[in-house]
C-alpha cells in the first residue's frame, strides 16, 4: 500500500485539515493602477489608441472590478493615455460601483439603447477618432461584431499583446497568492488520498475534495476534480461512465481551488494498492519527463523548448511519436493565473521566450490506453537563475506527496 493511501476514515481525513488563509493578502490598489500604467506604455509603444476588456478575468485584473461575462455589455476602455471609463447598463451602475477597485466614469445605456454605438462615443469623446483599438480576447463576437458594425472607423485588433503582455508576468504578490493556493491543493490531495477505500465512487471522492477545498480555506470549493481509478486514467480529462475503485488500480486525481482569484492546478497519480513492475516503470518515465521539462526552462529558452524536452523523453521510451498515443497527447504545461489556462502555452508552436515571473504547469502526461495513464503535474515560476517549484513533485510510486 502506498504511503498514506487509504489509512483514514473521511470524518479523519477532513479534521485533519484548516484553514491556510488566515495570512493571505490581496491586491492592493497601488498593482491595480501599476498594470494600467504598464498596459498604458505597451499600447504607446505598440501604437494601438485604446483597449476594451470585458467583464471576466481582464477586467479585474486591470480594474480591481469582479464582473460576469453576459449578453449585457459591461466592460472597461483603457486609453493610452488618459483615464479609464467603464460601459455598462444604466440599471447596474450602482452595483457596478461598488465593485470598482479603479474609480472612473461609468458610461450607460438603457435596454432599448445600443451598446455598440455608445462604444465608439466613448472613444471619440476620449479624442480617438481613428487607429488600433484593442479588443480583449477573451470578448464574445457578437460584442465585437457590433462594435464594428456601430462604427468602422477603428482598426479592430486582437488586444492579447497587451492583456497577456502583461499578465503573463505575475507579481509578488500574485507569486503569493499562486503559492497559497498550490499548498492548499496538497493538502486536499494527502488528505484524498488517506481516505481511499475498495468500493468508493469518483463522485463520492469528488465530493470529499470539494469539501477538503473548503475546510482548507476556499470559500467556493473546488474550481475543478478530475477523480479517474484504473484504465480510466489514460484517459486526460475522463470517461462517461468513471469506475469504481478497485484493489492495485491506477489512481489519478487532478484538482485545484481559487484563492483571490488565482488557480491552482495538481495532479497526483499513485496506485491503491500494490505497484507492480509496469505502473512503477510507467511512473518513472512520466517523472522523468517532468523533471526533464523543468530542466529546460531557463531565461530566454523558448516554451516550444520546454515542450520538445519533456517530449523526447517519452518518444525516446517508444511512445509517440509527437502527439501520438500511446504517448504524449497534449501539451507539457500552460501558464496560470487568474486563468487557469493562460498564454503562454509549453507546446511546441509557442515560440515566446521565457522571462522571470512566468507561470506555468509542468504535465507531460503519459497515457496507455487499454492499460493506464500517468500524470505528474506541479507548477513553476521563473526568475532570472531559472525555474522554482510551486510544490515539489512527488518524489516516488510509494511516496506521491513528499513534502520536501
Amino acid at each position: 500500500m502506498t504511503i498514506g493511501v487509504g489509512t483514514q476514515t473521511q470524518e479523519q481525513a477532513l479534521s485533519s485539515l484548516s484553514d491556510m488563509t488566515m495570512d493571505v493578502a490581496s491586491i492592493g490598489l497601488h498593482e491595480f493602477e501599476q498594470r494600467i500604467a504598464k498596459a498604458q506604455r505597451l499600447m504607446q509603444q505598440q501604437g494601438i489608441e485604446a483597449i476594451y476588456v470585458n467583464a471576466g478575468t481582464n477586467l479585474y485584473y486591470f480594474t480591481g472590478t469582479k464582473w460576469y461575462a453576459s449578453e449585457r455589455v459591461v466592460g472597461a476602455i483603457i486609453p493610452a493615455v488618459g483615464e479609464v471609463e467603464y460601459i455598462a447598463p444604466a440599471f447596474e451602475l450602482d452595483t457596478l460601483e461598488g465593485y470598482m477597485a479603479i474609480k472612473g466614469k461609468v458610461n450607460t445605456w438603457q435596454e432599448d439603447e445600443s451598446p455598440y454605438a455608445l462604444f465608439a462615443k466613448i472613444l471619440a469623446n476620449m479624442g480617438i477618432k481613428d487607429g488600433k483599438v484593442g479588443i480583449d480576447e477573451s470578448t464574445a463576437f457578437f460584442i465585437f461584431d457590433g462594435m464594428r458594425l456601430a462604427d468602422d472607423s477603428y482598426n479592430y485588433i486582437n488586444a492579447k499583446s497587451i492583456t497577456a503582455g502583461c499578465r503573463m508576468i505575475k507579481s509578488a504578490a500574485e507569486l503569493a497568492l499562486l503559492q497559497r493556493a498550490k499548498d492548499m491543493t496538497l493538502a486536499v490531495h494527502v488528505a484524498t488520498a488517506s481516505m481511499l477505500h475498495e468500493g468508493i465512487s469518483t463522485s463520492e471522492v469528488e465530493a470529499f475534495i470539494h469539501e477538503a477545498h473548503k475546510r482548507v480555506g476556499a470559500a467556493a470549493g473546488s474550481y475543478f476534480c478530475i477523480v479517474l481509478f484504473g484504465e480510466d486514467t489514460a484517459y486526460p480529462h475522463g470517461v462517461k461512465s468513471p469506475k469504481t475503485l478497485e484493489k492495485n488500480d491506477t489512481v489519478l486525481i487532478d484538482t485545484g481551488c481559487q484563492l483571490g482569484g488565482y488557480n491552482s492546478d495538481i495532479t497526483r497519480t499513485y496506485v491503491y494498492g500494490e505497484a507492480n513492475d509496469r505502473q512503477r516503470s510507467l511512473w518513472a518515465l512520466e517523472q522523468e519527463a517532468q523533471l526533464a521539462a523543468f530542466a529546460a526552462a531557463q531565461i530566454g529558452e523558448t516554451c516550444a523548448n520546454v515542450d520538445k524536452a519533456a517530449r523526447a523523453v517519452i518518444v525516446d521510451a517508444g511512445f509517440g511519436p509527437g502527439y501520438d498515443v500511446p504517448g504524449l497527447p497534449h501539451r507539457t504545461g500552460h501558464g496560470v493565473g487568474l486563468d487557469i489556462h493562460e498564454w503562454p502555452y509549453l507546446v511546441l508552436n509557442d515560440h515566446t521566450p521565457l522571462e522571470a515571473g512566468m507561470c506555468f504547469s509542468n504535465e507531460p502526461m503519459l497515457c496507455v490506453p487499454g492499460e493506464f495513464g500517468v500524470r505528474h503535474e506541479d507548477h513553476f515560476y521563473m526568475t532570472e537563475s531559472g525555474p522554482v517549484w510551486f510544490t515539489l513533485p512527488a518524489k516516488s510510486i510509494d511516496d506521491p506527496f513528499y513534502l520536501g
